[in-house]
C-alpha cells in the first residue's frame, strides 16, 4: 500500500466512526431534548409569515414550535460527540458495535411515541 492509500483508508475509517456515533447520539439526544423540553430556540409563527403586508406579529398568536430547536440541539451535540469519537485510536474505534446504529433508534421509538401522547386526544 502507498501512503495515499493508507491516508484514504484512515480518513474513511474516521468518517465511518463519526457517522456511526453521530447517528447513535442524535437519536439519544433528540429524545432527551424532547422529554426534558430543551430546545435551543423556539419558533413562534405569526401572520407576517403568511402575508408580509398584514399586521405586525403578536405574541402567542400561533403554536410555538420546538422541533427546530430540538433538531439543532441534537445535531450540535451529536456532531461534537462524533468528532471526539473520530479522534479516538483505531483500536478503540473498532470496538463500537455497528448494530447500535439501528438498535438505539428502534429502542427509543416507543419512548418518543409515549412522550407525544399529549397530542393524541382520543
Amino acid at each position: 500500500m502507498t501512503a495515499a492509500t493508507d491516508t484514504a483508508a484512515a480518513t474513511s475509517s474516521r468518517f465511518g466512526t463519526f457517522a456511526l456515533v453521530f447517528g447513535i447520539c442524535f437519536a439519544i439526544l433528540y429524545v432527551v431534548c424532547d422529554m426534558a423540553s430543551l430546545p435551543m430556540f423556539t419558533y413562534h409563527p405569526g401572520p407576517e409569515r403568511i402575508d408580509p403586508g398584514f399586521t405586525p406579529p403578536r405574541r402567542d398568536e400561533g403554536p410555538a414550535m420546538y422541533w427546530y430547536g430540538w433538531i439543532a440541539n441534537s445535531a450540535l451535540g451529536a456532531s461534537i460527540l462524533g468528532l471526539l469519537a473520530a479522534m479516538l485510536p483505531e483500536k478503540i474505534r473498532g470496538k463500537i458495535p455497528l448494530a447500535l446504529a439501528w438498535v438505539v433508534p428502534v429502542v427509543l421509538l416507543p419512548v418518543l411515541i409515549y412522550s407525544l401522547k399529549f397530542y393524541w386526544r382520543w
